[in-house]
């Protein structure tokens, strides 16, 4: 069965552009959901779900700030999971009855004038902080590496705000920081780096260039003392024919040069990270061996040569 728009749009992080959608879905079926507001603009060539406007009628209403995911969203940032309600910020003191925030995921904290923008969303900064205090570790990171790629601010920035940083979240918003990059593509390469980057003994950098003849290979993440290449298999972006001989031909040659390949799907990695991890363990092992075998083999070679001369 066809995924919907509303299903291609979350698997995509919740926010996607108008040529990603007409590519996976047709421009006929774009435009009528921009009509019929199934589908709303909210960053420049970004769309996403009707949740930012209501949104902004909920902090409205409420007095309120859009925050976290919803802050996110609406500045055009992907992430692993768009938010199905409304997070808001209000003050400390403030007192909401419980039918106020009933359909609201609520924080409560204190938002300086230079931390609101617009007049209803939470700074980018800001919005990246509290996206590190209270979300998991892949989730920001996955936000972090979209605020790279829209541009909005720099690495060296992020760095700065999470030095600034005091309290709980402090050491992971540092950390998301320093492994924050714009080379990942979407949320779904975010969230497998974030588990892979948990696994001892591997080290992970995103989309390094490692054939470039007879074409480009270049995978998801790459260890490169292990010569281990992780992929992000998404049916949506590998669904057709010429899609499927691209990457045997990719995968093929990555074989031939010696490189043992992984591939997960989107649903593993968005929805069981422990096996992932637990594969991921079991791949570190075994290409450990291989490269103790090298090198054990390096120096039997060199003691031979030796005693030869």
């Amino acid at each position: 069965m066809p995924l919907s728009l509303e299903q291609i749009v979350h698997g995509l992080g919740g926010v996607t552009t108008r040529a990603a959608l007409i590519e996976l879905t047709s421009r006929a079926e774009v435009d009528r959901a921009l009509r019929r507001g199934r589908l709303v603009k909210v960053a420049r060539g970004k769309y996403a779900l009707p949740h930012v406007d209501e949104a902004r009628r909920a902090a409205a209403a409420l007095h309120a700030v859009a925050s976290h995911r919803t802050a996110a969203q609406a500045y055009g940032w992907e992430m692993k999971h768009p938010p199905d309600r409304p997070c808001l910020t209000v003050g400390r003191s403030r007192k909401l009855r419980p039918e106020q925030r009933e359909g609201i995921e609520l924080h409560w904290s204190p938002l300086a004038p230079d931390e609101v923008y617009d007049g209803w969303l939470t700074s980018p900064g800001r919005t990246f902080l509290d996206c590190c205090r209270d979300l998991p570790f892949d989730e920001a990171l996955a936000i972090a590496d979209a605020i790279l790629r829209s541009g909005r601010l720099t690495r060296a920035q992020l760095v700065r705000l999470a030095d600034t940083m005091r309290g709980p979240g402090a050491p992971q918003a540092r950390r998301v920081a320093r492994e924050a990059t714009g080379r990942a593509a979407n949320p779904f390469e975010s969230v497998l780096r974030a588990i892979a980057l948990d696994v001892p003994g591997l080290s992970v950098r995103p989309q390094v260039l490692l054939i470039e003849r007879p074409f480009t290979v270049r995978p998801d993440l790459v260890d490169e003392r292990l010569r281990l290449a992780i992929e992000a298999e998404s049916f949506a972006w590998h669904g057709d024919r010429r899609a499927l001989r691209r990457d045997c031909q990719r995968y093929t040659l990555l074989a031939v040069h010696g490189w043992k390949l992984a591939r997960f799907a989107w649903e593993d990695v968005m929805h069981d990270a422990a096996n992932v991890r637990d594969t991921l363990t079991a791949l570190v092992e075994h290409a450990d061996g291989r490269a103790e075998r090298r090198a054990d083999g390096r120096a039997d070679s060199d003691v031979e040569q030796r005693r030869a001369a």
